[in-house]
């Protein structure tokens, strides 16, 4: 990880800052703005999306605070959060672990997302205005500086926005607040899906397409494209989750 590098989680704009390692502090995270339980869970998250943190894998309270820079409550505060985004498994008297997932978990919820975007999209062809559209061309361009140049990170936080972008430009919020409880839980895999064999072009090709069905304002084009885009992702890691024991917390 870099020091002073800004992210874009959850779409919105925030500088994350890594204070520099020592004895006590290995690992820790300086907070820039916002609250300390918010920097807290924002930090946590991108652990868990970037893969820092195996599925199933504990996260003692102990090591998270020493690692984070943080007290016990602002912790438990961020398990919590991520607990409900369907990240993080808290068990009775067992801790926190990072959510396992099953294959027929995964294919079920992109089974979702993906009607749900398809809908957005179709929607947003008819209802976002020129300078929307504008603002959604100018992030495209930028994904596609981040794609040309391998910045996979860089490339992912904006890919998120644009994503998100397009379901507001839909304006339904009973949509939007759907796909915002849905797309937490499939941050993380979306972003170990662009580390596949040629399903980062792939990806990139089929935002030029949606991109191109905007601007044709060709909604009925921009769903059909969307949802095979959102599937393709969804079959993808589908196929690559390990069998997960019969004992496991899954979802």
């Amino acid at each position: 990880m870099q020091f002073g590098r800004e992210a874009h989680i959850s779409g919105k704009p925030r500088k994350r800052v890594l204070s520099k390692p020592g004895p006590d502090r290995p690992e820790a995270y300086a907070v820039v703005g916002g609250s300390l339980h918010d920097q807290t869970t924002e930090n946590l998250r991108e652990l868990i999306v970037e893969g820092d943190f195996e599925p199933g894998a504990r996260l003692v309270e102990a090591d998270m605070c020493r690692r984070l820079g943080v007290s016990r409550t602002p912790l438990r505060e961020a398990l919590k959060v991520l607990a409900g985004e369907g990240l993080v498994d808290l068990q009775p008297n067992r801790g926190a672990r990072v959510a396992r997932m099953s294959a027929a978990g995964v294919a079920d919820l992109f089974e979702v997302i993906a009607h749900l975007e398809a809908l957005a999209a179709e929607l947003a062809c008819k209802r976002m205005t020129a300078s929307e559209l504008l603002e959604l061309e100018a992030m495209h361009v930028r994904m596609m500086e981040w794609h040309a140049s391998g910045r996979r990170h860089d490339y992912f936080e904006i890919n998120d926005r644009i994503h998100r972008a397009i379901v507001a430009r839909a304006g339904n919020q009973i949509l939007t607040a759907t796909h915002e409880q849905l797309i937490a839980r499939a941050r993380r895999m979306r972003y170990q899906a662009l580390h596949a064999s040629g399903r980062w072009d792939q990806s990139v090709a089929e935002h030029v397409a949606v991109m191109d069905a905007f601007a044709r304002r060709d909604g009925k084009a921009a769903g059909r494209i969307w949802r095979r885009h959102v599937l393709a992702t969804g079959a993808l890691i589908a196929a690559q989750v390990p069998p997960v024991d019969a004992g496991d917390e899954t979802w």
